[in-house]
C-alpha cells in the first residue's frame, strides 16, 4: 500500500478510497501521535473541525469528530468554512489541532482530510508519517488506550467561527473597498458565504455567482477552474473586477473589467509592488515556483524585487517563506500566501488585498496587472516514459541545451517528472506562441525517444 498522505493531506474518492473508517482511524491516530509528542501536555486537548459543502463531508465530519472525541479530544465543530478559516481558527482559539475535510478544486465525488498543528500550521512530514504508522498499527489489531467516563472528548458547535474569521479578514486590509463593484464566484464551495460577506463588510458592492452549494455542485462549471461564468458576469454588470475561488477557497484568480483573466502570477506581482510600497515586503523578496511565468520573473527584475523559486506546490513556497522570514509567496494557480495574516493560501484574503490595491491606487486591475507580460506558455504531458531518467539522459540534455540556445533570454524550458504517474511534463515559454509550440513539440519527441 502506498503512502496515504500526499502533498496536501489524504485525498481520494469519498466512500471508496476515503472511507468513514479511514477518517475515524486517522483522527484517532493523530490524537495519539500529538499526545505522544507532548502537544496536549498539561491541559485538555481541543481540535477545530471544518469542512467544505460536499455531501460526503457530512459523514466524514461525523467520523472525524467521533475519532477525536473517542481519543479524549474536545471538538469545536465550525461547519462549512474555507481551509484557511480552519487554519486561522486553530491558531486564534488556541486549539491543539485543526482538521479540514475538502478535496479543494477536485470534483464532487472526491474528498480529503488535512490536519493542522497548533497555530494553524501544516503538520510536519514526520508527524504525518507517524500518524500513518499509528493508523496502520491500530488497523492491524494493535490495542490503544481508550479514555472512559469524563475522559472522553466533548463536542461543541462553534457558530462564532464565521464572524471571527470574516472580522479578521476585513481587519487586516490596508484600506476599504468603497466604490468598487465586485463579482464573487464562490465555486458553490466553502467560501460561498464567507467571501461575499467579507467583501461587503469591506465596503464593496458585491454581486455573487456560485454561492448556492447543495452538496453536489461544488466546482461544477464555476470557480477558479472554470472562469467563463465570472468573465461574463463581470462584463454584464459593469463590475470593476471579479474574483473566483476553488472548493475550499485557498485559491483566488481574478478577472478585470474587460473580462480578461488575471492569474496567480499577476496577482502576486500586483501585491508585491503594493507591499513594497507599504514597507511590508520583508527583505524585498517574493517566493514563487519554477512554473511561474517567465514574465513574472522579468517583471520582478525590472521592479528591483528579489525572486526565490521553489519546486511546484504551495507547501514548498510556504516552507521557503518560513525558513527565511519572508512575507509573500504564491503560485500561478492562485495559491497566494500573505504570511503576516495567514498560515496557508487564503483565496478570500488574496481577493480582498487585490481589490484594496485597486481601490487605493484608483487604477483599473488591467493596468495594475500589466506590470507583467504573460509570455506564451505551452505544456505537454508525455506519458509512458521513465521519468526517473530525466536528469541523466545525455540525449535529453542535448535537446534541452539546443532549445535553450534557440529561445535565448526571452524563453524558458522546464522538464518536470510527475510525482505520481509515469509521465514527464514539458513546459516551454517564448515571446512567440508558434515558437513555443514548435520547441515544445520537439522536446516532447525527444522525451519519448530518450525515455520511452
Amino acid at each position: 500500500m502506498g503512502r496515504l498522505f500526499g502533498t496536501d493531506g489524504v485525498r481520494g474518492v469519498a466512500n471508496a478510497d476515503l472511507t468513514a473508517e479511514l477518517a475515524l482511524g486517522l483522527s484517532v491516530a493523530a490524537a495519539h501521535v500529538l499526545a505522544e509528542a507532548g502537544t496536549f501536555e498539561g491541559h485538555r486537548p481541543v481540535a477545530v473541525v471544518g469542512r467544505d459543502p460536499r455531501a460526503s463531508g457530512e459523514f466524514l465530519e461525523a467520523a472525524v469528530v467521533a475519532g477525536l472525541a473517542s481519543a479524549g479530544v474536545d471538538v469545536l465543530r465550525v461547519g462549512v468554512l474555507p481551509t484557511p478559516a480552519v487554519a486561522y481558527l486553530t491558531g486564534a482559539l488556541g486549539a491543539d489541532l485543526g482538521v479540514m475535510l475538502s478535496a479543494s478544486h477536485n470534483p464532487m465525488p472526491d474528498n480529503g482530510i488535512k490536519f493542522f498543528a497548533r497555530g494553524g500550521h501544516k503538520l510536519a512530514d514526520e508527524l504525518e508519517d507517524r500518524i500513518e504508522r499509528t493508523y496502520r498499527a491500530h488497523s492491524s489489531g494493535e490495542p490503544w488506550e481508550r479514555p472512559t467516563g469524563a475522559g472522553v472528548g466533548r463536542v461543541t458547535v462553534y457558530d462564532e467561527g464565521f464572524d471571527n474569521y470574516v472580522a479578521h479578514l476585513v481587519g487586516v486590509l490596508p484600506n476599504r473597498l468603497d466604490g468598487l463593484k465586485i463579482v464573487v464566484d464562490g465555486a458553490h464551495g466553502a467560501a460561498a458565504r464567507v467571501s461575499p460577506e467579507a467583501f461587503a463588510r469591506a465596503g464593496a458592492d458585491v454581486i455573487t455567482i456560485g454561492t448556492e452549494p447543495d452538496g453536489l455542485n461544488i466546482n461544477d462549471g464555476c470557480g477558479s477552474t472554470h472562469l467563463a461564468l465570472l468573465r461574463a458576469a463581470v462584463v454584464e454588470h459593469g463590475a470593476d473586477l471579479g474574483v473566483a475561488h476553488d472548493g475550499d477557497a485557498d485559491r483566488c484568480l481574478a478577472v478585470d473589467r474587460e473580462g480578461h483573466e488575471v492569474d496567480g502570477d499577476q496577482i502576486l506581482a500586483v501585491l508585491a509592488l503594493g507591499m513594497r510600497e507599504a514597507g511590508t515586503l520583508r527583505k524585498n523578496t517574493v517566493v514563487a515556483t519554477v512554473m511561474s511565468n517567465l514574465g513574472f520573473k522579468l517583471a520582478m527584475e525590472r521592479a528591483g524585487i528579489e525572486l526565490v523559486q521553489t519546486a511546484v506546490g504551495d507547501r514548498y513556497v510556504l516552507e521557503e517563506m518560513k525558513a527565511h522570514g519572508l512575507a509573500l509567496g504564491g503560485e500561478q494557480s492562485g495559491h497566494v500566501i500573505v504570511l503576516d495574516h495567514a498560515t496557508t493560501g487564503d483565496g478570500t484574503l488574496t481577493g480582498l488585498m487585490l481589490a484594496a490595491r485597486v481601490a487605493a491606487t484608483g487604477r483599473p486591475l488591467a493596468e495594475l496587472a500589466g506590470v507583467m507580460e504573460r509570455l506564451p506558455q505551452i505544456l505537454i504531458n508525455v506519458p509512458d516514459v521513465d521519468r526517473a531518467r530525466v536528469a541523466t539522459s545525455p540525449e535529453l540534455t542535448a535537446a534541452v541545451t539546443e532549445a535553450e540556445r534557440e529561445l535565448g533570454a526571452t524563453g524558458r524550458v522546464l522538464l518536470r517528472p510527475s510525482g505520481t504517474e509515469p509521465l514527464v511534463r514539458v513546459m516551454v515559454e517564448a515571446a512567440d506562441i508558434e515558437q513555443a509550440r514548435a520547441v515544445a513539440g520537439r522536446l516532447a519527441d525527444a522525451v519519448k525517444s530518450a525515455l520511452g
